[in-house]
């Protein structure tokens, strides 16, 4: 019976192929944008302005029809939808039903496009960005074969743009003419540019935003208005900028900063079960009023006043209203914050109330990565942490932190036994972090710039089967300032680690013998080092295009040997060492940009770029294994496990492939993209490409090809594509990710470019949290 609904649902489809077969007399189907002609556009859109308008009225113009490819006006695939729609648009049983309302998808109507409205709209665009003499036509192309057929073609023109003549600043009041003046140069609107309504409105903001910050706290941008004059001179538009008509008196008057009354209550989850019933106490002087429930404040009256950064007396400012909220915010201590000000009386002070509520006290998150290859090495990974916030009532975090993983050889002619290679790595670490400045000496004024100080202790077991085990144990500490909402300056004053081998087998102690690179790398010992970070990211604001750039200094053994110096050792004195155990030194350098392209908002691309050198000298004739580059696994070159690429062209061999010793390097280059695009609901699905390596800054004969070199370089980037499939749960991302390699950078079997077997040697799946990059 299955088989025979089967064959009926095919020969459904088959006489469904007929796209217009349900298209009623007199309408016709719209299949497409034929062309979009912009008359004289590189005479007349030359500026910024210009080529927006064309993007402005092109985004208005089109149209996605049946079977478009990713969103497309003129690109179209099988209409599948359709197809559907005609094969099951009558249909009566309970499963043709489901097949319509679940994959058909409605015929798009030349009707429903409305070429002529669309153009008005154009038009209308047109006049926006100042092209007042501009106009759009449309035309409607019906298929000679197929009448019930058509696609549009649209004529844009342009014509010459308006420009402004004189742009003037009337009847403000004489302190926020004041203002006006002082930022002149920021101003969005100049004489002799183009006409553009955009910039008009961005103009009317800034200037709302200019007064709002200087005591106007009433102030909205419609209280500005815009009057026009083109007659006198043809082409050209004069502007004048003034305040509405008849504004009530508050709009104009500037107002203060008065006391501030601040309520905490308690979280449901620390016990009590109605805030409003606890009895209430209250802290405060002349100015500020704190009122909580319990004995004791839930949370220091100093770290609420830190945060807050506003004093009675002082001009309103609403960026300082928001930097107050947004601090309070970033203690992570509070579920919900209201933040309102209200008159006093008939003066000019704006009395601040908070209302607050704690968060539950602690925060536990598990995460899960599993990873499998096509040689036969699998693996799983997880992260467990456990985080009690405020716990000092300052906002502190104190967060303890388990990881591990596991990856094992499961191919049953391994040395005549199964699952016999294996390793494992296991860590730990506790931090504490403060959501400001910890520092004995630093100047008080330093301490309300907005920055976290993070204390950590940490150790990590690794033990790679038939070769070593490894333990690394250390601590630091980190602050990180934020200059600006997108800057963060992240700077490691001190950072101590300590590498040391537990036991090696016998194996392992022969290839460190031959190979004094591996010997160097794993001796036991210490890595002092300090280190900056820049960060921009934009992520969280509201430009359409997210850009995320992270570039990193770090400096190891360099402090250490100038103490040694003061104490008489040379500068190029080598092992010496600190507790009976030498030190490394070096410089290491990476830089990664992320970027995020939004077609629509169902569709991205997202890349990146990285690079990263790190060079030993000194203490160090090579840098620690633990500091240099590896490549690979769910968040690199993902038809490939972690570590199993390079360095350059060089590949293990049989002998010792899978232990992990040789495939590190001081260099390394990696690029990504992936297309990401929504399937249904809140699946989403990525197409990517991946590609990169890493090398050797120094020559190693025994890791021949390990070099980087210009002449080898485009040869030795392994490349790999791939699919996978996300599951957005809002608080976190579930991904599955399926990596074929295209090209190895070592030899194989196959000649050519293309010198993998996709799903024989090049593939690999892995399950992760959160996206790549």
């Amino acid at each position: 019976m299955k088989r025979t609904y089967i064959i009926m649902t095919l020969l459904a489809l088959l006489t469904a192929c007929s796209t217009t077969r349900y298209i009623t007399d007199g309408e016709q189907l719209y299949t497409g944008i034929k062309k979009i002609e912009f008359v004289e556009a590189d005479k007349y859109a030359g500026s910024n302005t210009g080529k927006t308008a064309i993007e402005e009225v092109t985004y208005a113009l089109e149209c996605a029809p049946n079977g478009s490819i990713f969103g497309s006006s003129r690109w179209r695939a099988l209409p599948l939808g359709l197809w559907w729609y005609n094969a099951f648009h009558n249909s009566d049983s309970r499963l043709g039903k489901w097949f319509f309302n679940t994959f058909a998808t409605d015929p798009v109507l030349v009707s429903d496009v409305n070429p002529q409205l669309r153009a008005e709209v154009a038009t209308e665009v047109l006049k926006y960005y100042g092209y007042f003499n501009g106009n759009v036509t449309s035309e409607i192309l019906t298929d000679k074969k197929s009448p019930k057929e058509a696609q549009i073609s649209y004529t844009v023109t342009l014509n010459e743009p308006y420009k402004y003549d004189s742009i003037e600043y009337c009847n403000f009041p004489a302190q926020a003419d004041s203002i006006i003046k002082a930022t002149w140069k920021r101003r969005q609107l100049k004489d002799g540019e183009q006409f553009n309504a955009s910039a008009m409105e961005n103009e009317r903001t800034r200037l709302s935003g200019l007064f709002r910050n200087n005591g106007y706290y009433y102030y909205q941008p419609g209280y500005i208005k815009f009057l026009a004059d083109s007659i006198n001179n043809h082409g050209n538009i004069q502007i004048r900028i003034q305040p509405e008509n008849n504004l009530p008196a508050r709009i104009s008057r500037i107002w203060k900063f008065g006391n501030t009354n601040i309520r905490v209550t308690k979280s449901l989850a620390t016990g009590e079960r109605n805030s409003n019933m606890a009895t209430n106490d209250t802290l405060g002087s002349r100015h500020f009023k704190y009122i909580y429930n319990g004995k004791k404040p839930p949370v220091k009256t100093g770290a609420l006043l830190r945060n807050m950064q506003i004093r009675p007396g002082e001009l309103y400012s609403y960026e300082k209203q928001q930097n107050a909220f947004k601090r309070l915010s970033e203690m992570n201590i509070f579920s919900n914050i209201n933040f309102t000000l209200t008159p006093r009386g008939d003066s000019d002070t704006l009395d601040i109330n908070i209302t607050t509520q704690l968060d539950k006290p602690y925060d536990f998150t598990f995460e899960l990565n599993a990873t499998a290859k096509s040689n036969d090495q699998i693996g799983p990974g997880s992260k467990i942490s456990l985080a009690r916030k405020n716990v000092f009532r300052g906002g502190e975090t104190l967060k303890f932190t388990l990881n591990g993983s596991y990856e094992w050889q499961t191919d049953k002619n391994v040395k005549g036994r199964a699952a016999v290679i294996n390793s494992w790595e296991v860590g730990a670490d506790v931090s504490l972090n403060f959501p400001r400045l910890f520092f004995p000496i630093i100047h008080r004024k330093y301490l309300r710039m907005p920055a976290t100080t993070s204390f950590r202790l940490h150790t990590d077991l690794m033990n790679r089967s038939g070769f070593f085990r490894m333990i690394r144990a250390g601590g630091d500490a980190t602050y990180n300032i934020r200059s600006h909402s997108s800057t963060t300056h992240t700077v490691i004053p001190f950072r101590l680690s300590y590498d040391m081998l537990l036991s090696t087998t016998e194996k392992f102690d022969s290839i460190a013998k031959h190979n004094r690179s591996i010997e160097n790398s794993f001796r036991n010992q210490f890595i002092p080092a300090m280190q900056y970070t820049y960060t921009y990211d934009n992520t969280n604001t509201y430009h359409r295009n997210k850009t995320c750039i992270e570039a990193s200094v770090t400096s190891a053994g360099n402090i250490t040997s100038l103490l040694f110096y003061a104490f008489g050792k040379r500068l190029d004195q080598k092992d010496k060492n600190i507790f009976g155990n030498p030190y490394a030194q070096f410089i290491k350098g990476t830089a990664e940009m992320r970027q995020l392209w939004k077609i629509d908002k169902n569709q991205y691309i997202a890349t990146r770029i990285m690079a990263g050198a790190i060079y030993s000298y000194g203490n160090s004739e090579y840098a620690p294994y633990s500091e240099q580059f590896y490549i690979g696994g769910a968040n690199s070159l993902r038809a490939f496990t972690i570590r199993s690429i390079g360095p350059g062209s060089f590949r293990p061999d049989n002998e010792n492939r899978y232990s992990y010793l040789d495939e590190t390097g001081t260099l390394k280059f990696e690029m990504n993209v992936e297309y990401r695009f929504r399937i249904i609901s809140d699946l989403h699905g990525a197409l990517f490409v991946d590609a990169g390596n890493i090398w050797l800054m120094k020559k190693d004969p025994q890791r021949p090809g390990g070099e980087l070199k210009a002449s080898t370089f485009a040869e030795q980037i392994a490349l790999n594509t791939g699919f996978g499939a996300r599951y957005d749960l809002e608080f976190l991302v579930l991904r599955l990710d399926f990596g074929l390699g295209l090209h190895a950078p070592y030899k194989t079997k196959r000649n050519g470019y293309f010198n993998l077997s996709p799903f024989k040697e090049g593939f690999a799946w892995h399950f992760a949290i959160g996206y790549p990059f």
